[in-house]
């Protein structure tokens, strides 16, 4: 079935300028930015004579100058009423014209962010960094307040040679359980953990080599090099080796938030769009479940054996209750609880603690999950396309998001890393990558730098 289109034609000159720009890029990202199932092509022309006598021509030297230039457009009709007036505006010498067009398909292949786009484009430019020598105290109270988890380390000359990560204070310095619980925690216990790191320096538990992007690297390519290495961000140098910037997962989504134009409004308009994926098909079905009469201390049981964060409350018929993870357990009990406390960072086993946790541990025999898991939540269906998924967790700052059928019934989980892998798969990612990551040896100089 024919689809109603409309082209645009416009036919100015190579001289036409919009506030100081050349007109025709002007246009180019003025269509760009609508987001709409539109298509803008520029083409210049050779030869070409004007309505005022003037005769461009790349026969003779002296006419080659002002040649024309003629921008197509093909859009939905629907679209022109908005459109036309501002192209007239915008255009201060030429010939704007229009007819209908009966388009017969329409076919787009659907990418998460613009091959154009570069790292230095969508990068964080003022961020934190620590020198080698910076007692892990310091990286801590940096850390602690911050949404991020990780600072690179950089030496004199401002080379990165390693980055800190909440997984290197952990496993390397003793940090006794991650930075967000023990934001939550009571301030003489993160003095405590303070007074601790404080006698390690970063260069101590940094990891190295520290894996970096170049700055004009395209971000597919950085997108690859973080889900190959499994890593959440990444040090940006400049041609110099020098740390101009950071790149994080967060970044990434934010941009695909920006440039990604309305896909369900294409699909509206009869558009075939390639490679849409939905939340069904990246989703954890394996999630760890619980029932809402399932007690504190078996869910804590079940967080420490497993590693893991969270835990899906699910009743006896399979719908969706709510979640309960270790910030909710830590905030439940307090300083109340350190029996809690003490089974979060593994310091002791449960089934061994002495009689100052008594009382304590009568409370979490007492309370079940359904006394303190978290109800009111953002959650997505199985039919939820990936693009608004990665929407919903920048717009909310969440990390991961229950699925649910139709009925409400859960299905899986879905996180950042599960969005990122399935939504670049296939995105020119072979073109792109030939082993684009670059290492720097710890207290080796870049070669470029000298």
């Amino acid at each position: 079935m024919p689809i109603n289109y409309s082209m645009i034609e416009m036919h100015i000159s190579e001289e036409s300028r919009y506030q100081n720009k050349p007109l025709c890029g002007a246009i180019i990202d003025y269509i760009r930015k609508l987001k709409i199932a539109a298509r803008c092509v520029v083409a210049k022309g050779t030869d070409a004579c004007y309505e005022n006598g003037e005769i461009a021509t790349r026969n003779i030297l002296t006419l080659s100058f002002n040649m024309p230039v003629k921008i197509e457009i093909i859009l939905p009709t629907p679209e022109l009423d908005q459109i036309l007036p501002v192209l007239e505006k915008m255009t201060d010498q030429g010939i704007i014209a229009y007819r209908p067009m009966q388009v017969y398909c329409h076919k787009m292949k659907k990418t998460l962010i613009p091959r154009q786009i570069r790292v230095r484009d969508i990068m964080t430019s003022d961020i934190e960094k620590v020198e080698e020598n910076t007692p892990l105290s310091q990286v801590l109270k940096i850390l602690l307040p911050a949404i991020f988890t990780g600072v690179p380390v950089v030496n004199e000359k401002n080379n990165p040679v390693g980055i800190i990560t909440q997984g290197d204070l952990i496993e390397r310095a003793g940090m006794p359980l991650r930075i967000g619980l023990l934001e939550e925690s009571e301030p003489d216990r993160i003095e405590n953990v303070l007074e601790k790191l404080s006698w390690k320096r970063a260069m101590e538990v940094m990891t190295c080599p520290s894996i970096c992007i170049k700055e004009d690297e395209p971000v597919g390519v950085a997108v690859d090099i973080m889900l190959r290495k499994k890593i959440k961000r990444l040090p940006v140098m400049n041609d110099q080796g020098k740390l101009t910037g950071m790149l994080s997962r967060l970044d990434i989504f934010q941009t695909i938030t920006k440039e990604s134009p309305d896909w369900n409004a294409f699909k509206k308009q009869n558009v075939h769009i390639d490679n849409l994926c939905h939340v069904s098909d990246i989703m954890r079905r394996d999630t760890c479940k619980i029932s809402p009469e399932t007690t504190v201390e078996e869910a804590l049981r079940l967080i420490t054996e497993h590693d893991i964060q969270r835990l899906a409350v699910v009743d006896a018929s399979g719908m969706f209750k709510g979640l309960i993870s270790d910030r909710e357990l830590l905030q439940a009990f307090g300083g109340h609880a350190p029996g809690v406390w003490d089974f979060l960072t593994n310091t002791m086993p449960f089934a061994e603690r002495g009689d100052r946790h008594k009382s304590s541990t009568m409370k979490i025999h007492e309370k079940t999950v359904e006394d303190m898991m978290v109800t009111d939540l953002f959650t997505v269906t199985e039919d939820t396309d990936i693009d608004e998924a990665i929407r919903l967790m920048v717009e909310k700052r969440i990390k991961r998001l229950p699925v649910l059928d139709t009925d409400g019934r859960f299905q899986g989980m879905i996180s950042r890393d599960s969005l990122l892998r399935t939504g670049f798969a296939g995105d020119n990612r072979k073109r792109l990558v030939q082993e684009k990551e670059t290492k720097i040896e710890t207290g080796k100089e870049n070669s470029d730098s000298k």
